[in-house]
């Protein structure tokens, strides 16, 4: 769970700023000229009273981000964070430092009308010196590629966008029902999911990440209660994983990761290693949006590539379906470009600016 202490230094600033910024809706007492104001319950069990309509917002997520976008919101998004990197125009928004020590001064010069925030990323004393400022804040909290769906649903109707949340939600679940039917009953593929190399942290199997994998035809052999676990060598090697999977943040080291492993007592022994067998995925499947969907198409295609063969028909299917004009959903072409690199530290938080 989260730590409860708070510095000193962020106390004081709070003070200070409390000093010089309005008090909202979400904690000032009733004022007949106030902007009217909805309570709606966030992922995490808060009851949140929210100005309505939502004008102003700031993401403290990449994840966040990802999904304004998504839902066709950005204009509405007036700040982020300094690793809110995707699609590009993001990067455009004024910056509020990091995820994990946004400044709440810049946060409180935007005015916001609500904040967004994700339980896995964001500390809990970033919520509480949001509602001491009067700034209210909306939390998320996906633990399945399904969650993230729904999230993104529930997101969007917060927001007063329902009719988008239901466009990119049957968008994904479309893909996701497509991508299924492909696979079928084809036995999944043993995996090690590498986090970090040195030392082996890997996937536990309560994250939305060990879930994307089950989408993607495939099984993590790491079996931990523990979100990032560091992982035995010994272990991975008496398991022998069919494949090694690498996010795309280190796509360009990767072969060289692998022939490096090949020289090393216990990785060279595995035959995922010896046989040079290894997945680079999308960063995206780091963060629980959308494009999520994106990164687990792409895994299925590496690890299962007879599904995705041209069939006798198939050509001329695509070609009608082409015909009739292009797809309307919101999500359609979101969901298809490609991830930037994330620069992040790892481990640690083994997912920094990946959340």
């Amino acid at each position: 769970m989260y730590p409860r202490h708070r510095s000193t230094a962020a106390a004081a600033l709070v003070a200070f700023l409390s000093a010089a910024v309005p008090v909202r809706a979400q904690s000032a007492p009733a004022n007949p000229t106030a902007p009217p104001t909805r309570e709606v319950v966030d992922e995490i069990g808060r009851t949140v009273r929210i100005p309505q309509p939502v004008r102003r917002i700031v993401s403290l997520a990449p994840s966040l981000t990802e999904t304004i976008y998504a839902l066709r919101l950005q204009d509405r998004l007036v700040g982020d964070t300094d690793y809110c990197d995707y699609p590009p125009d993001a990067q455009k928004k004024t910056k509020v430092g990091g995820a994990v020590n946004p400044s709440l001064e810049m946060i409180a010069s935007l005015h916001p009308d609500l904040v967004l925030v994700t339980k896995s990323l964001n500390l809990p004393e970033t919520v509480q010196s949001l509602a001491e400022l009067g700034i209210p804040s909306y939390a998320t909290d996906p633990h399945t590629i399904a969650d993230i769906i729904a999230s993104t649903k529930k997101l969007a109707e917060v927001l007063g966008a329902p009719e988008a949340g239901t466009s990119v939600a049957a968008d994904m679940q479309e893909h996701l029902a497509g991508l299924q039917s492909r696979l079928g009953d084809l036995p999944p593929k043993r995996v090690l999911f590498v986090v970090w190399t040195q030392p082996l942290i890997s996937i536990g199997r309560n994250t939305f990440l060990a879930d994307a994998l089950l989408h993607a035809g495939a099984v993590s052999i790491v079996d931990s209660a523990q979100n990032w676990p560091q992982v035995n060598l010994e272990e991975v090697a008496r398991l022998q994983p069919d494949y090694l999977i690498f996010a795309e943040s280190h796509s360009e080291a990767a072969p060289r990761v692998v022939e490096t492993l090949a020289t090393l007592p216990g990785w060279k022994i595995l035959n995922a290693v010896s046989n040079r067998r290894y997945a680079i995925v999308s960063d995206a499947v780091n963060r629980p949006a959308p494009r999520i969907v994106s990164a687990i198409e792409d895994l299925a295609r590496q690890l299962h590539p007879q599904a995705f063969e041209e069939k006798p028909g198939d050509a001329k299917e695509k070609s009608e379906k082409e015909s009739h004009g292009p797809p309307q959903p919101h999500s359609r072409s979101f969901l298809a470009q490609a991830s930037p690199r994330c620069p992040r530290p790892i481990p640690a938080g083994a997912s920094a600016c990946g959340r």
